[in-house]
């Protein structure tokens, strides 16, 4: 049964009732729809053959973020549907802010617990998607100015496709508003072989001699698990071990808040569900001083979240710790991890040696007077910099 016939939803603004998606329909859904079984049930589908995988727009990650932050954010969710079928999905909200300024416009939504914004769309459909929306956005502008995109990774098929479209009308005003390089770990080599071309002899030498100095200080263990067997215990661990150290201290640690710590707990719970979690930990008497969660979301994975106890410092317990997680590499079907950290991260960037470039784009929508606008804007932001 296709995707018309199986789900009856409410669109925003609309009233109640079934709705039948024409061959190509691009529909803005609330997060109570997308909440609907049946949509769910086409959504992970969707997210199986999406060309280019986003954890953070997955169902177990975006319903407990839209259930934090959705009515306060005012998120709508963009659903593209494509002979019948769910094929494209991004969740977005209208802002009448750009960074302190009063610039209305759209935009996709992140929070600062997400670090990919690409959308979810069926492989082969990319062109087709953008095309859909932009044309959906210049109907349904509104107040906006602008469309802005935040974080897609500028080689992914999402963003070529874009630039495709883009290149294809011509007349339709974009720019890049922010490009950041952050960590990636790729490569064809084992684990071992990686670590010997990152690192200098020198430098791995230090690194055994910490271990050994640190398994001195009692039985030094390392796990590895996936699964939802004691995943409870894990996050309450995890949580601990994070709050206790200088994030807990300036207030950012994800215990540190309710709604943080709800997206944690019911993140992980429901990408062990979903089989695309993985849990390592550095164990020193049974007790962890190193973690670190792993979303898999095959051909590609995200490096979540890690912490460590400041306690063990002087031996480099998290950089011990990604040194079994260089394990990722000889994971079958994995082509790539992304770190998730900010460019010039200065644990991570000892290691994993590659780059994934994000950008962040501003593409004109609307009519000609928007248009104009939109181009003044672009002329402010993209002007030459004082080098001063």
């Amino acid at each position: 049964m296709d995707m018309a016939r199986a789900i009856s939803f409410r669109t925003a603004n609309a009233p109640a009732g079934p709705i039948t998606p024409s061959p190509s329909a691009l529909r803005l859904l609330t997060p109570a729809d997308i909440a609907e079984p049946a949509f769910i049930a086409a959504w992970e589908r969707l997210a199986a053959r999406a060309s280019e995988p986003n954890p953070f727009f997955e169902p177990w990650f975006l319903l407990p973020a839209l259930a934090q932050w959705g009515a306060s954010d005012d998120v709508a969710i963009k659903a593209w549907f494509h002979d019948g079928r769910l094929a494209g999905l991004m969740p977005i909200r209208r802002s009448n802010a750009y960074y302190g300024h009063p610039v209305p416009h759209a935009a996709g939504w992140l929070h600062a617990n997400a670090f990919c914004g690409v959308p979810l769309v069926a492989a082969g459909l990319e062109e087709e998607f953008w095309r859909a929306m932009l044309g959906h956005l210049d109907r349904m502008a509104r107040r906006a100015l602008f469309l802005h995109l935040p974080m897609l990774p500028a080689d992914g098929p999402l963003n070529i496709a874009l630039d495709h479209v883009l290149a294809a009308l011509g007349t339709r005003a974009h720019y890049n508003a922010a490009d950041q390089q952050r960590a990636m770990l790729t490569g064809d080599m084992s684990a071992a072989a990686y670590l010997e071309a990152a690192m200098s002899q020198k430098k791995r030498k230090e690194l055994r001699r910490q271990h050994n100095r640190l398994a001195e200080e009692g039985n030094l263990t390392f796990e590895r698990c996936e699964g939802e067997d004691g995943l409870a215990d894990w996050i309450a661990e995890f949580l601990a071990l994070e709050v206790a150290g200088w994030k807990g201290a300036g207030g950012s640690a994800l215990a540190s808040a309710g709604d943080t710590r709800a997206l944690f707990e019911q993140s992980l719970a429901g990408a062990a569900a979903a089989g695309r979690l993985e849990r390592l930990a550095l164990r020193l008497d049974g007790r962890a001083i190193a973690m670190l969660a792993n979303f898999i979301t095959l051909p590609g994975a995200y490096s979540f979240k890690t912490a460590f106890d400041e306690a063990y410092a002087r031996f480099s317990p998290g950089l011990l710790l990604q040194l079994e997680n260089l394990a990722l590499l000889e994971r079958p079907g994995l082509a790539w991890t992304d770190s998730c950290a900010v460019e010039g991260h200065p644990m991570i960037e000892r290691l994993w040696r590659d780059k994934r470039r994000m950008v962040s784009r501003n593409i004109a929508i609307g009519g000609p007077l928007r248009r104009i606008l939109f181009r003044l804007l672009m002329a402010y932001e993209t002007r030459p910099r004082s080098m001063s």
